[in-house]
């Protein structure tokens, strides 16, 4: 990837108001799909993750602040695409939500890796330090592995759930595309140009192909 100026304005601020709106985001949904949990050591588990994610927030917050800008002010932009795609994709059941954490988070995780590599510090390494642990994702693929280990049917289920949610995603971060100028002006010149956007694309969609192959799903 090229190297690219350090946005110190409305590029920047757009980026950590949006990964500090999924955070935020993050934390509601988690809490609410540790209830789906089938016991107890289960829901502790989601309801840690969902704790980090508060943390997280946070950290992006007082960023935000340093730079002069209101929090809320900067989320407020992604308030509809986050919120249209999280009631978009609720899950039904633990193994729904397990995908969607899996899938939906480590896609937004990659992309947001990638796009930090346009930052100078300290917000290169403070997107970095708020993607989510790789633990989570162990713990996530290990569950659905083991259920569908022990009924293989569930695969096709969980397959079709996870290209929803791939749909609606890349459904949202089009139409967050079109109304954030400056955010993707961003991220075309932190990849050189239109080519290293199609560059960027291809190594998230073989990352996220990886990870379903990782839990016995299929694209």
């Amino acid at each position: 990837m090229s190297e690219a100026p350090n946005p110190t304005g409305p590029a920047l601020v757009e980026l950590l108001g949006m990964v500090a709106y999924g955070e935020l985001l993050a934390f509601d949904r988690m809490a609410a799909d540790a209830r789906l949990a089938p016991d107890l050591h289960r829901r502790a588990v989601l309801s840690e993750m969902a704790a980090v994610e508060i943390v997280n927030y946070r950290r992006l917050a007082t960023r935000l602040t340093e730079l002069g800008v209101e929090p809320a002010e900067a989320m407020t932009p992604y308030v509809a695409a986050l919120h249209e795609y999280h009631d978009s994709t609720e899950p039904k059941d633990w193994l729904e939500a397990l995908t969607k954490a899996y899938v939906g988070d480590s896609i937004a995780d990659d992309f947001f890796r990638e796009v930090a590599a346009c930052l100078a510090e300290p917000d290169r390494q403070l997107v970095l330090d708020v993607l989510h642990d790789s633990q989570y994702a162990d713990y996530a693929c290990h569950e659905i592995r083991a259920a569908i280990a022990a009924d293989p049917k569930l695969a096709n289920r969980l397959s079709m759930w996870a290209r929803r949610l791939v749909g609606e995603a890349l459904s949202q971060a089009q139409r967050v595309a079109a109304e954030r100028v400056a955010l993707t002006v961003l991220v075309v010149e932190g990849t050189g140009d239109q080519a290293g956007v199609a560059a960027l694309f291809k190594r998230l969609t073989a990352a996220h192909t990886g990870r379903m192959t990782a839990v016995g799903l299929n694209n």
